[in-house]
């Protein structure tokens, strides 16, 4: 049982390896370091240095470490920046992935763990998301993620691929502190870096339909979501059954003002956001439950918005020391 964890120098990624090494599964990492560091994969895994596109070296790396699954994190994630970027996103994202599951048709391998993503639903109509609420992405980002999903379901009609999908919700935190968020674009870091620097941070619109006017989001802690990523590969090993797609969400929302206080309050740097213009694609609120992740993948939520807050800032502190 070896599994390959694409992207897994990026800041999710680097905490499904660490998953997987608690757990005893050997592992090995590919990504092209395009968003992540070699600093972030953990000493004694391999990490072979390419990109999910290009199909021969992936199929090598199937075959010559003998891995039996793949969880696929590797792509290009930021919902905004893709309304401008639409054909590098699907490039990344759409055909990346098929890349990735015609080399794991050559290669013979039938399990996969796909990283999908809450923007798969748009802006919902229910205050509670749930696996069948339907589909209604807002952003390319969105639209690759939900196709990704058709991809795995077609192929496994096709061919017999074993999979699932999980769909992040806002994921933050640090299990580690040699791993840190270092988007340009998420909450957390655009926080901290402001407040390191010693600017202001800023809230993007505070129009929105929610009760503070900014934007509502289910925030879970990256070590949580790691752990089920090896909970889903398990099961895929044991030939048991698993749910075509699982929400890994907590079923409480936080705005992102609630964010920003809970951030002075523990980081001890009082301050009053600036108030910014609106991102493109971002809905009003989305929170998901997380039954069915909890019945099958051992999905809980573990952490505090406190504690998130303070594993993150302790990461991004150490990372700047």
């Amino acid at each position: 049982m070896t599994w390959l964890v694409t992207g897994g120098a990026g800041y999710i990624g680097a905490h499904v390896v660490r998953s997987f090494q608690e757990a005893g599964v050997p592992v090995l990492v590919l990504d092209d370091l395009s968003s992540g560091f070699d600093g972030f994969v953990p000493e004694g895994v391999t990490i072979v240095r390419g990109s999910i596109l290009d199909g021969g070296l992936v199929e090598r790396t199937l075959r010559e470490h003998a891995v039996t699954g793949v969880v696929h994190v590797a792509g290009y994630k930021y919902a905004g920046v893709s309304v401008q970027r639409p054909l590098h996103t699907y490039e990344q994202n759409v055909t990346g992935t098929a890349v990735l599951l015609a080399a794991m048709e050559r290669a013979g391998v039938d399990k996969i763990v796909f990283s999908s993503s809450a923007a798969v639903f748009g802006t919902p109509d229910t205050d509670l998301v749930v696996e069948g609420t339907p589909k209604s992405p807002e952003s390319p980002y969105g639209e690759s993620k939900l196709i990704g999903e058709w991809l795995l379901r077609d192929q496994g009609v096709a061919t017999g691929l074993q999979h699932t999908s999980l769909r992040y919700f806002n994921v933050v935190g640090s299990g580690d502190p040699a791993v840190y968020d270092a988007s340009p674009h998420n909450l957390f870091p655009l926080v901290f870096d402001a407040l390191l620097a010693g600017r202001t941070p800023r809230i993007n619109g505070e129009d929105y339909a929610t009760p503070d006017g900014t934007c509502v989001r289910d925030y879970i802690h990256v070590a949580d979501l790691a752990r089920s990523h090896v909970a889903a590969a398990r099961r895929l090993e044991a030939g048991e059954p698993v749910e075509a797609a699982y929400n890994l969400g907590s079923g409480d929302g936080v705005s992102v003002r609630e964010i920003m206080t809970a951030m002075a309050r523990v980081t001890g740097i009082g301050f009053e956001p600036e108030i910014a213009a609106r991102r493109a694609g971002d809905p009003d609120r989305i929170v998901a439950t997380g039954e069915l992740a909890a019945r099958d993948l051992d999905w809980r939520m573990t952490f505090t918005l406190d504690e998130m807050v303070e594993s993150a800032w302790s990461a991004r502190r150490a990372a700047s020391a």
